[in-house]
């Protein structure tokens, strides 16, 4: 999926500012699409260029003019043939913390832990983040009658996708903290290279 994509996705919401974009990407694509405020500005340029979004000028006192973006009608087709186009293969995991929790048995155990432990710590912070969201979004209705009448339901469905993601990551970051510590109080000796314990010789 191409960044253009989740820009359309989220000018779904109405018109907004580079700026708002760039902010407010954490609390509506952000559960499934991440992109910095440069990625952003730069594929506004773009999709304006292109005629897929159009710009409306808005004076301010007292603070810089800011531009609106929102989409054309070629814009809302380019939604509609996205929604129809063949979905491309669910995306493999590719994180650089597997990568050292790989290598923890010949590794330095205490720094793998400690950047579990971050990871950990960086869920729960956007885990209760998406919870926010979620409260407002369902302004105090059941989740049952959100889904039944709100207009839009998109939003809503993949901030769920993106809690219970948030929510895995905690599980098995506790998960492996839990087995790291065990197998330090149990002082096991380290293997070798190949695999063998090491030990006195």
């Amino acid at each position: 999926m191409a960044l253009r994509d989740a820009v359309m996705a989220a000018l779904l919401e109405g018109e907004a500012s580079g700026y708002d974009l760039a902010k407010g990407f954490d609390a509506s694509v952000a559960n499934f699409w991440m992109a910095t405020p440069q990625q952003l500005y730069r594929e506004l340029e773009r999709m304006e260029r292109d005629g897929l979004i159009r710009a409306r000028v808005v004076e301010q006192q007292r603070r810089p003019t800011k531009r609106l973006f929102s989409l054309t009608e070629a814009g809302l087709a380019a939604v509609r043939d996205h929604t129809v186009a063949p979905a491309t293969r669910p995306t493999t995991i590719r994180d650089e913390l597997l990568v050292k929790v790989q290598c923890v048995d010949t590794g330095d155990a205490e720094a793998v832990r400690a950047a579990i432990t971050e990871r950990v710590a960086w869920a729960t912070a956007k885990l209760a983040r998406y919870e926010r969201l979620q409260a407002r979004l369902l302004n105090g209705r059941s989740e049952d009658d959100h889904l039944a009448d709100a207009e839009r339901i998109g939003p809503y469905l993949t901030l769920l996708r993106g809690m219970e993601f948030e929510r895995e990551n905690i599980r098995w970051g506790e998960l492996a903290v839990r087995v790291l510590d065990q197998r330090a109080s149990t002082s096991l000796p380290a293997p070798g290279p190949t695999g063998a314990v090491t030990g006195p010789g």
